[in-house]
């Protein structure tokens, strides 16, 4: 299995290396350079999200007249830089660094005049990096939403929705603290499908919804009781009229679906290979079968490789400790072993290189895998059915160890298997 994994691996690195924030931003920013401002006119730089660093060293290094710059990213990818205040808030959820980044993120904004500029650099976190809560509410009420949302199984566009309606930054928010200052925004999703409104939770567009449709989208979900009072009282209320900001120029330079073509080119000189989809998304458990699925029908005489993109969703039913795209290798790992035969390997990973509050990437999935945990004093069902994916393929060793990557749009999986 040692070629089959260095060869996961490597596929992994290329949907990272396609990501790049600083060669995507480079590249954009050489196509259509910014506007000149007015004379005495500022450009002030904001960086939000994982891959806030290095967006930020390239901006400063293509916009070297920026008057001020704010970066606000995870502590896994912090670093300091020179010209520019470097705040951590926490993921994936916030505290009260978050909330102080947060303010800062405001106090910036509110500080531009009529012919300033503010260039956002927005990347996959922010949510729970910048927070500020809308009036009435406190960084705990959002702390105990966020928890809820993280367990509850919704769609991200879902959680961000509510998210927004719970916020004075996302959902355009930065907009109107910046008001009347232009805003220029260049975005790397970690969304599937690419709705701007959802990445980082929109801080720069108009929000995805209403305050009704995040208080059903809460009750849908049967944790509506759960949230706190002032979290209900507040999404009760009548929908405000608020005054709309100067319209942003929000520009898309780098996504999921680039990262899945460059793991095909780098997969097609030695194997076969197919994008079965770039929307693995919804329940984790579903997902596995897709997977296995997908692999059950694959050509058997040729080396394959099955290339998925995307984020699902756990609904969190026990107290272990994991995410996503360990709990899919894990599951792909149980149904494999029950259905596939011939040597293969399955690998599921965040870009970011952290799934979940673990110090994991992701998980890999062989035919030994399941045993493995057996083998090693461990019960891999109940394991799974506490949501404790982590312990699982750490005793097997299958757990994928990347460290923060500096980037972030979602999730790929591979999933490579040699002829009979």
């Amino acid at each position: 299995m040692t070629g089959l994994l260095t060869t996961a691996k490597a596929l992994f690195q290329a949907a990272v290396d396609r990501a790049d924030p600083a060669k995507a931003l480079r590249a954009q920013l050489a196509s259509s350079p910014l506007s000149p401002l007015p004379e005495g006119g500022r450009n002030v730089l904001l960086a939000v999200g994982k891959a806030a660093i290095p967006m930020m060293r390239e901006a400063l290094a293509l916009i070297p007249d920026a008057d001020q710059s704010l970066v606000i990213t995870n502590p896994e990818n912090y670093t300091e830089i020179s010209g520019a205040t470097v705040l951590c808030g926490s993921h994936p959820v916030p505290d009260e660094k978050s909330a102080a980044a947060g303010q800062a993120a405001i106090e910036l904004a509110r500080s531009l005049g009529p012919d300033d500029r503010l260039v956002a650099l927005i990347s996959g976190g922010g949510s729970a990096l910048m927070v500020a809560p809308a009036p009435g509410l406190t960084l705990a009420d959002k702390a105990a939403v966020n928890k809820l949302l993280l367990a509850s199984g919704l769609e991200i566009n879902e959680m961000n929705l509510i998210r927004q309606q719970l916020s004075d930054t996302k959902g355009g928010g930065m907009l109107r603290h910046a008001a009347p200052a232009r805003v220029q925004a260049y975005i790397l999703s970690d969304v599937i499908g690419d709705d701007l409104r959802a990445i980082a939770s929109g801080p720069t567009v108009a929000p995805i919804g209403t305050r009704a449709q995040a208080r059903e989208i809460l009750q849908r979900a049967g944790i509506w009781d759960s949230a706190p009072n002032a979290v209900r009282t507040h999404l009760s209320m009548a929908e405000e009229v608020k005054e709309t900001p100067p319209p942003a120029v929000n520009t898309l330079i780098g996504s999921n679906r680039h990262s899945l073509k460059a793991m095909m080119a780098a997969a097609a000189e030695y194997w076969s290979p197919k994008l079965v989809s770039h929307r693995l998304v919804g329940d984790v458990a579903e997902a596995a079968e897709t997977v296995v699925k997908a692999a059950e029908t694959a050509p058997k005489d040729k080396p394959v490789a099955l290339i998925f993109g995307g984020e699902t969703t756990v609904q969190l039913r026990g107290t272990g400790l994991g995410g996503r795209n360990q709990e899919l290798a894990l599951r792909v790992a149980k149904l494999g072993a029950e259905r596939l035969g011939g040597d293969w390997l399955f690998l599921s990973g965040g870009t970011d290189g952290r799934d979940g509050p673990t110090d994991a990437a992701g998980g890999i999935a062989t035919p030994a895998t399941w045993q493995a945990i057996r083998t090693a004093g461990q019960d891999p069902d109940a394991l799974l059915a506490n949501n404790d994916s982590h312990a699982a393929l750490k005793a097997a060793d299958a757990l994928l160890i990347t460290g923060g990557t500096g980037t972030n749009v979602a999730d790929v999986q591979v999933f490579l298997r040699l002829p009979d």
